[in-house]
Order: structure tokens, then sequence, then C-alpha cells
């Protein structure tokens, strides 16, 4: 099964679901996919989606998912790399009304650099992430709050 998170804003990300039905129909991708879609409006019928999931269930899919695609929310990818799942991370950009800054660049950057995530530029990456993903072996993300703060640090003394 395959997990998405899209959080919990307002803001839509209908350019990941439409990238994501898209290898769904080449064939790309055939497992099970479970959407949290936040504020963003898709149907499809290959993908189950809540608006909302309960943290205890959202922990539950988390735990039972192969992997993981999320947008750049530091919530999303921290629940996941802490759990050691491997994570595709997809950045929502200001030009398209997705977020109101490009932050969520930086922050997967970061993640990505060292070694926690597979992270792309833009939704038309996604079939060479879904590649990538299948030897990826994330670092492990020690669950310390000196570590979290230290990643935080190195996020803003680099923008």
């Amino acid at each position: 099964m395959i997990l998405v998170l899209l959080g919990t804003q307002n803001y839509s990300f209908h350019r990941l679901l439409e990238e994501i039905q898209k290898c769904i129909d080449k064939g790309l991708i055939s497992q099970e996919v479970i959407v949290q879609s936040g504020g963003t409006k898709f149907a499809s019928p290959q993908m189950k989606l809540f608006s909302l999931i309960g943290q205890n269930d959202l922990q539950e899919l988390i735990n039972k998912a192969d992997f993981i695609i999320t947008h750049g929310g530091v919530g999303s990818i921290v629940s996941s790399v802490k759990l050691h799942k491997k994570v595709i991370a997809v950045p929502r950009l200001e030009k398209y009304g997705e977020v109101s800054n490009d932050h969520q660049i930086q922050i997967i950057e970061t993640f990505a650099n060292e070694g926690f995530i597979i992270g792309v530029h833009d939704v038309s990456e996604l079939e060479d992430a879904l590649e990538k993903v299948k030897d990826f072996e994330p670092k492990t993300l020690k669950s310390n709050t000196e570590n979290i703060i230290s990643l935080i640090r190195n996020y803003i003394d680099n923008n």
C-alpha cells in the first residue's frame, strides 16, 4: 500500500494527485493508494481519498505503508522517517498557489541531502522517484530533539 500525505491545510495539491493517477494509468503503481488529501479535491476510482485521517488511524497507515509520497511538510516527513519508512517528497510551489512561499523546496532538499528521503523538485520527476524507491534505504532519524533542531538550524542557516 502507498500512503499519500498532502497535509491538512486548505491549499490544493491537485498536481501531485494528477501525476499519481498518470502513474496508476501507466501501470507504474499497482498497489492500493490511500490519500490524506486535506484541502485537495480530487476523484479517482483507483485511490481511497480522505480529507482528514485521525492520528491513530494515520499512524497505523504509516506503519502499514510500503512507502509514502508526501508534500514537503515537516510533520509528514518526520512522522514517516521516524518509523524508518521510505519517503518520496514533492514540494508544493508558490507559483501554483499551493503554498504562500517555496519553503518546502528547502525542507525537502535538507532531508534528501541527509539521506532520509527521496526528494524531487517537481511532480514530473515522480516516475523516476518510483523507480528509485525500490532500492532506497533511508538513513535512520534518531528520535531526539537535538537531531531535529540540528536539521532545522541547518535549514535556517542555508536560507
